[in-house]
């Protein structure tokens, strides 16, 4: 399934951080968003139901 999204979180040598992403979308904390150089990038996942397993 494919969104889209105002922004994707990066960390600060501009490396995709999908494990944070999972986390949000599915609730759980996101560790060391310290190294995220745009933790507000990860709003944009919360609350999105339809990204979730539908197993």
């Amino acid at each position: 399934m494919t969104v889209q999204v105002a922004d994707i979180p990066r960390t600060i040598s501009a490396k995709l951080v999908e494990l944070a992403v999972r986390n949000v979308v599915y609730g759980l904390p996101v560790k060391n968003t310290d190294a995220l150089a745009n933790p507000e990038a990860l709003t944009y996942f919360q609350d999105r139901i339809e990204l979730r397993d539908q197993a």
